[in-house]
């Protein structure tokens, strides 16, 4: 009598729940974004929102929640209702914060499960043109013996340009001396000479390179990229396993019914593997993906590992 009990609560409680998801959607639907309207990610998840109308039959709508490195819009995410109308579009921010930051008001893994990776980017190395380095073996011996040179621009402490400018420094013996900019822009500063390096995506830096203002000396990944096909990989360049990667992925409340998480990652899968979306992600230096939930899964669980062990390596934790 008691299992029957539990099995009639049980069907009770699920019914709704898949009455709801069948009904999915029925009203728009939001996305989180962690950074200002016209950067990246921003530009990124309004091309993909605008081609999933069609595909769900509603509306979705980006609400942008900058700040805090990412945590302001992770933790809204977080605490939204599980009911298939909140997503959150995820960068390196989400799998960064646990390790750099000792009280989070979220618990990312346990908090937000995930729907799909969206795309990867290739981070490069760059330089000013005027530093007399044309590959990453010279940058390093420059590095080491000229503080000059050693100058390398971040976005600010535990950014991913800083977290990258470390791990590269801790593989190659090279002391760089990190300038944060926190609120301004760091490259005028790198177009000056005032710091000689910065690690940062290829869509930043690409028009400057073009016009012989800075040089590339390597970027991130497996393959080189059509932007930028002369520019070795880390791996070519004899750095074998120094690989930042900066990746757009979108996540969902924890408790959100599986028939919607897996309706929806069909749906940016479908986007994502588009001709128009492969193009677009192509020419500012991206893979599409489109993923299923596991293998974004096993990403996040990847990266979080990466990071996670460079972080405790520099010993740094923010508040």
């Amino acid at each position: 009598m008691n299992r029957l009990l539990r099995l009639a609560i049980g069907v009770a409680i699920l019914c709704p729940l898949l009455a709801g998801a069948q009904a999915w959607p029925s009203k728009p639907i939001r996305l989180i974004v962690p950074v200002p309207a016209g950067a990246g990610p921003d530009v990124d998840a309004r091309q993909i929102t605008a081609r999933l109308t069609p595909l769900l039959g509603q509306s979705m709508f980006v609400e942008n929640r900058p700040g805090a490195g990412t945590r302001i819009a992770i933790e809204a995410a977080a605490k939204s209702a599980p009911d298939g109308y909140t997503f959150l579009l995820a960068t390196p921010g989400f799998v960064t914060a646990p390790s750099l930051y000792a009280n989070l008001p979220f618990d990312g893994k346990r908090d937000l499960v995930p729907v799909s990776l969206l795309s990867t980017t290739a981070y490069a190395l760059t330089v000013n043109a005027a530093v007399p380095a044309q590959n990453v073996a010279a940058f390093i011996a420059l590095a080491k013996n000229n503080p000059t040179f050693a100058q390398t621009a971040t976005y600010g402490i535990g950014t991913l340009p800083h977290l990258a400018g470390a791990w590269f420094a801790s593989i190659s013996g090279a002391d760089l001396k990190f300038i944060h900019y926190n609120t301004t822009p760091p490259f005028n500063d790198l177009l000056a000479g005032q710091t000689s390096a910065i690690f940062d995506a290829m869509l930043p830096v690409i028009g400057n390179v073009k016009a012989g203002k800075l040089r590339m000396l390597a970027i991130s990944g497996t393959k080189r990229q059509p932007m930028a096909p002369d520019v070795p990989t880390f791996a070519e360049s004899g750095m074998a396993g120094f690989d930042p990667t900066v990746w757009v992925g979108v996540l969902a409340p924890a408790g959100t019914p599986q028939p919607i998480i897996q309706r929806m990652s069909a749906a940016l899968a479908q986007v994502a593997k588009s001709a128009e979306i492969i193009g677009f992600r192509r020419d500012v230096g991206s893979d599409s993906v489109g993923s299923t939930p596991e293998e974004f899964g096993t990403f996040l669980d990847a990266e979080r590992a990466k990071w996670g062990k460079v972080i405790q390596s520099m010993s740094l934790k923010l508040e």
